[in-house]
């Protein structure tokens, strides 16, 4: 299948359905159907061919959907740029992935002007923002008035669809390649595990540059179902609209729902129409998650495992309020292989491991990246004996749940014994006082690695170090247990809502230096 089936799809059956909300801005599918095939003739009538890059640099919109449908609908590639980039990085994936046009939103407008370099493939600067097209931009909007609708292209399953890169955490970003087929077998994967009713309205709050909301875009058009959407996650705007546009499902990071529920003057029973919680791309705390069962009893809680290089999820856990699942490990785990998807847990030769041993994950289904943009080493190394080497460390019960430790690169190896930051922050999370933490593993002289914990407390908590230590010496084992805190106002987020630890790592090593 392809990208754009999901429109045809809902215009034959939700024509006259609201597809997108943005502001005060609403549109049905039969209007967004005729937007994105002007939108894709417009694009092609620059003379952009099926199988080049579209780079889009903009916060979540409905024109944002439009024109990211509507690359697909040309048979384009489509590449979502980070929003948090710098210029300079935001050069380097033109650069790297060979893009002919960028499309830019107000929003970000500055970020593309500050661009220095050459990017000889960069034939076209497309302003899709609401006001007047700076100086060498040309106004999508204006094209596509003008433009008469085109034929969908319906590419090919196996025809690039999308390259996403990875967050750059180390070395430079990968471009991951991702077919028309990955992304429709990771979509209907999820849905088959955990159904989404055309009646669910969105709110897009996870960045389109990022699979998961890319995905749930995506999901949307496939079910008729409305997506609602804001700019940049704001607490209280969000709160306020899911309160005015009646959103009845929500896909976060455990930050964000750590953040809602702080929200000053938040109840919850003003989001009576709230079905659905989703969460992902981090591990959520006990607390927290115990935090959110109990503020939204009415709702579902669904913990997907997944990630760029898979399209999205390839594990669900659906939560249960039974009294003797929420005091079982199983709670804890990351759920069961989802229908397109098969794991394992391997050792360092890709060796099937017995269950209740710890490994790597690895991964194989329809869903798995065609690769790394340009990078056919790393890409081989990846997917060595057909599997996608994740990074992530695990484990599997006999009834096949995955646990999910941590990544095996963040892993602090202490005086011989190997302790995942997740573990620790789980502990450190379930003292009253503490409202975010993130663990990481800093040079020693006599264990090698000690591990250092920062803290966010509540407002208005006050909590000594020794008593945290002490609590979290209750919780687990002492080798585990962080040699050092830091206190902080606030972490570092990505765009996605993720702890930045390389920006945390690089603090300690300027203190070190310092």
């Amino acid at each position: 299948m392809h990208l754009t089936a999901g429109l045809h799809r809902s215009m034959q059956r939700h024509p006259d359905k609201i597809a997108t909300v943005t502001g005060s801005r609403r549109q049905t599918f039969r209007q967004l159907v005729d937007r994105v095939s002007r939108t894709a003739s417009a694009l092609r009538a620059l003379g952009l061919q099926p199988g080049e890059r579209l780079s889009v640099l903009a916060l979540n919109s409905d024109r944002m959907i439009e024109l990211l449908l509507a690359g697909a609908w040309a048979g384009l590639v489509i590449n979502p740029i980070n929003t948090r980039w710098t210029a300079a990085e935001v050069a380097y994936a033109l650069g790297d992935c060979g893009a002919s046009a960028l499309a830019v939103d107000d929003g970000l407008m500055a970020t593309a002007q500050a661009m220095t370099d050459a990017l000889p493939a960069l034939r076209h600067r497309i302003y899709i923002g609401e006001a007047q097209a700076p100086d060498g931009y040309l106004c999508l909007e204006e094209k596509a008035a003008a433009a008469s609708p085109m034929e969908d292209v319906r590419s090919a399953p196996d025809t690039l669809a999308a390259i996403v890169y990875t967050g750059g955490t180390t070395g430079f970003p990968k471009g991951v390649m991702l077919s028309h087929g990955n992304l429709w077998a990771s979509l209907v994967g999820r849905m088959a595990e955990v159904p989404t009713p055309p009646h669910y309205i969105t709110l897009l709050i996870s960045p389109m540059f990022h699979v998961a909301g890319l995905g749930r875009m995506l999901g949307q058009t496939i079910v008729g179902g409305t997506c609602v959407t804001v700019p940049v996650f704001q607490p209280r705007q969000v709160v306020d609209t899911m309160a005015r546009e009646r959103v009845s499902d929500l896909a976060i990071v455990p930050s964000m729902l750590q953040m809602l529920l702080d929200t000053e003057g938040f109840n919850p029973q003003h989001l009576p129409q709230l079905e659905r919680i989703l969460w992902g791309a981090a591990p959520i705390t006990l607390p927290l998650l115990e935090r959110g069962l109990a503020a939204f009893p009415q709702v579902q809680f669904v913990h997907a495992y997944g990630m760029t290089e898979t399209a999205a999820s390839v594990s669900v856990l659906q939560i249960s309020r039974d009294r003797d699942f929420l005091a079982g490990p199983r709670m804890r785990s990351a759920g069961q292989a989802g229908l397109s998807s098969e794991i394992r847990i391997a050792d360092a030769e890709g060796q099937e491991l017995p269950p209740g041993t710890s490994g790597e994950i690895l991964i194989r289904g329809p869903m798995v990246m065609q690769g790394y943009w340009g990078r056919p080493e790393e890409t081989a190394q990846a997917l060595q004996g057909g599997w996608l080497h994740t990074g992530d460390g695990g484990t599997m019960d006999e009834g096949g749940f995955l646990y999910v430790i941590d990544r095996i690169k963040d892993m602090v190896i202490t005086g011989g014994e190997n302790v995942y930051p997740a573990e620790v922050e789980n502990a450190l999370s379930s003292h009253p006082a503490v409202a975010a933490c993130a663990v990481i593993g800093v040079p020693h002289e006599k264990w090698g690695e000690a591990v250092h914990a920062f803290v966010v407390l509540r407002p208005g908590a006050a909590l000594a170090a020794a008593e945290l230590d002490q609590h979290c010496r209750g919780q687990i084992s002492a080798f585990k247990c962080p040699k050092t805190y830091e206190f902080r106002d606030k972490l570092p987020l990505t765009a996605a809502g993720k702890v930045q630890k390389t920006e945390l790592r690089k603090s300690v090593a300027k203190g070190s230096a310092a």
